[in-house]
């Protein structure tokens, strides 16, 4: 495996890992260079050596201030334990239902992040956006970097493959339409109505860079691939409502038209 560094918007560097046998997706960690830089995201404890490598490359490990992650699963924050070693003035920030639910009983302090209150990393902003059960996780959350207009997107519009670090706006229909049958195939999202309503909230930031965990980086107009992604849904809920009973969300995409 080879872990790929690029700059894909301004002070923020995308570490990307290809793994062709796990579902053919790449597992993308961001570095936001700062005064009190930060992590987003951890990659596999199995990934930590060649992660951690990475970074070095960009900035010394041991100067991360900050790690923070979408939701609790294993690629965004499986190595966290790794890091904490690695980086002893560190702090963990998450969502506030993530800190109550699933980190307070962790080996530290994790520092709860809320709507009225940005995270200033010192020349980088951070605002959450709670997004439970989007696409999966009760703790979910997203992060807006206002200075860049770069939205860190977590798990949507994860798609598979192993493409450019970032795509144009001329590819946002292709990345969508990926996203789509990326989830037909694994199941990932919780089907619930709120996916539309959050996907058009995250889309009124009119972010100018989504910032994927899995696929590649969509610069230009973020907001035109999340209301896509919102038509989706809401093209799924309307069409079948038995998928509020038994989860059939992407048998219904895969007969809609984008």
């Amino acid at each position: 495996m080879e872990t790929r560094l690029d700059e894909v918007a301004d002070g923020i560097v995308r570490v990307s890992t290809y793994i062709p046998d796990l579902a053919g997706l790449t597992f993308n960690q961001f570095i936001l260079r700062a005064e009190e830089p930060l992590l987003f995201h951890t990659g596999m404890a199995p990934l930590f050596p060649l992660v951690a490598a990475a970074i070095g490359r960009v900035l010394p490990l041991e100067s991360l201030r900050w790690i923070a992650f979408g939701h609790v699963e294993a690629d965004e924050c499986g190595a966290l334990g790794r890091f904490l070693d690695a980086c002893p003035r560190v702090r963990v920030a998450h969502s506030v239902v993530g800190c109550g639910m699933s980190l307070g009983s962790g080996p530290v302090t994790p520092v709860p992040l809320s709507r009225s209150t940005p995270l200033d990393l010192g020349g980088k902003r951070l605002r959450t956006v709670p997004t439970p059960h989007v696409p999966h996780g009760w703790d979910a959350h997203v992060l807006y970097e206002e200075t860049s207009r770069a939205l860190l997107c977590g798990d949507l519009l994860a798609h598979g493959g192993d493409g450019p670090a970032t795509v144009g706006e001329d590819q946002i229909e292709r990345i969508v339409e990926a996203a789509v049958e990326t989830e037909r195939e694994l199941g990932s999202t919780a089907c619930t109505p709120s996916l539309a309503t959050c996907a058009h909230e995250l889309a009124a930031l009119e972010p100018r860079a989504l910032a994927l965990m899995h696929g590649s980086t969509i610069l230009g107009d973020g907001r035109r691939a999340l209301q896509m992604l919102a038509h989706a849904f809401t093209t799924a809920f309307d069409q079948n409502s038995d998928h509020r009973r038994n989860g059939r969300l992407w048998d219904d995409l895969e007969r809609s038209r984008l």
